[in-house]
């Protein structure tokens, strides 16, 4: 039961829109919103001096990018008119319209918008703190261990390799295989790849959620002669013994635990909210922002939008996402402070661009429910195949178009769809 806080006391200060988050999602969204309307009283909320690009740590895994071209300095970032609150949130208060923040401010909104990213949670896993950053075991999930990935791909010359997924949700639902897909491609090109040992411990039941692209990738499964382990959740990792423990789930529901050796452990750990958003009255029953699926505004508190990986929507939590969403989520703030009359409507498109090899890349978009939403023609870029095209696009295009673009409010290929009236949203 989540604990019942008191009014606030006097209110510090207040915004007519305040941003709680500056990562990919909270940026992009203030950006849009200026862009909209330049005169508008805009803050976001955000400790971290910071930002990274955490899309570009697949290929920081795999030697094609340095790690340090994925970072930024936060305050190099921030769209020129936003404030910028280098502090914590505390607790929410949305029956007050307001906010407390880790030293006890309390902050007064018109309108908020919640996109804090999600949690990532290592301390889940018995052990794996620990062994992180040596003994074989890496994650491209975390900055400073990205170029591990690579530097263990590169010396590891046999032995058993484990490319770990967790439950969903999860950033970025191919990530665990683009790891395992690059690495594989090392080891097939340097001829080690029959000394090295592949396998893919996925505790869920297929190999990607979206059917239409999985013929592409199970070419790759062959061709690499990687295994596939699917029900099996890692739940322990001894480093110095290089030993993986899971948990199986049985066909009949019932579980067992088995151990694993491994010479290299690519680990990707459980997600959730952050344990601020979990334990607020904007959480729902799972602990994610409560919004409308194609609004985006809270379901209970109408001056109240979410975006990004902490809301309780159905989409791929990507990059990509959070793109298509700044803009509507930009759009409907507006509109509810009577600046604009057509609500926009987001339609759940992710992306994830697989990289099944070195130069090659199966380039799955979707929205709701599965459907494929390709942003181009298949005459010149077919999704469902491995091309280097999309490979081109990841590599060359989409970092520039996250920095220069999304990033400044720059709304290219992530035009809102409007409603004709404001009851269709």
């Amino acid at each position: 039961m989540r604990p019942i806080h008191p009014a606030p006391r006097a209110v510090d200060g207040s915004h007519q829109v305040l941003i709680v988050g500056g990562g990919a999602a909270g940026i992009a969204v203030a950006a849009s919103l200026l862009s909209r309307d330049p005169h508008l009283d805009v803050a976001i909320i955000d400790p971290a001096d910071t930002h990274y690009y955490q899309p570009g740590w697949t290929l920081v895994g795999a030697g094609v990018f340095s790690a340090e071209s994925t970072r930024r300095d936060m305050a190099s970032l921030m769209p020129k008119g936003v404030k910028w609150l280098r502090q914590a949130v505390s607790r929410f208060e949305p029956e007050h319209n307001a906010l407390v923040l880790a030293d006890e401010r309390v902050l007064a909104y018109d309108q908020l918008i919640v996109c804090p990213g999600l949690k990532l949670d290592w301390a889940a896993i018995d052990g794996l703190p620990q062994a992180l950053g040596k003994h074989g075991v890496t994650s491209n999930y975390r900055y400073d261990l990205a170029p591990y990935t690579w530097e263990l791909v590169q010396q590891l010359q046999q032995g058993q390799a484990l490319f770990s997924q967790p439950p969903m949700p999860i950033k970025c639902a191919g990530a665990p295989q683009k790891a395992m897909y690059l690495s594989c491609d090392h080891w097939l090109r340097q001829g080690r790849l029959g000394a090295i040992k592949p396998r893919f411990m996925n505790a869920g039941g297929v190999l990607f959620g979206v059917a239409d692209y999985v013929p592409a990738l199970m070419e790759y499964v062959k061709k690499y002669a990687i295994d596939l382990d699917f029900g099996h959740n890692l739940v322990a990792v001894d480093g110095p013994a290089q030993r993986a423990t899971f948990v199986r789930t049985l066909a009949d529901g019932t579980q067992e635990t088995l151990e694993r050796p491994f010479d290299m452990l690519h680990v990707v750990p459980p997600q959730c909210a952050p344990d601020f958003i979990r334990q607020s009255p904007l959480a729902d029953a799972a602990g994610w922002v409560d919004v409308d699926p194609h609004s985006l505004r809270h379901k209970r508190f109408a001056n109240i939008h979410g975006l990004g990986d902490a809301t309780n929507t159905s989409n791929a939590k990507t990059a990509a996402a959070a793109r298509k969403q700044a803009p509507v989520v930009a759009n409907n703030v507006l509109v509810a402070l009577k600046r604009l009359t057509r609500l926009a409507h987001y339609d759940g498109y992710g992306s994830c661009p697989l990289t099944v090899e070195r130069g090659k890349i199966v380039l799955a978009e979707f929205t709701y429910g599965g459907k494929l939403a390709p942003s181009f023609p298949a005459w010149l870029l077919d999704g469902r195949q491995p091309t280097r095209r999309a490979w081109w696009l990841k590599e060359m295009i989409l970092p520039p178009l996250y920095w220069r673009g999304m990033l400044k409010g720059h709304e290219w290929l992530a035009h809102p769809t409007l409603a004709t009236d404001t009851s269709q949203a």
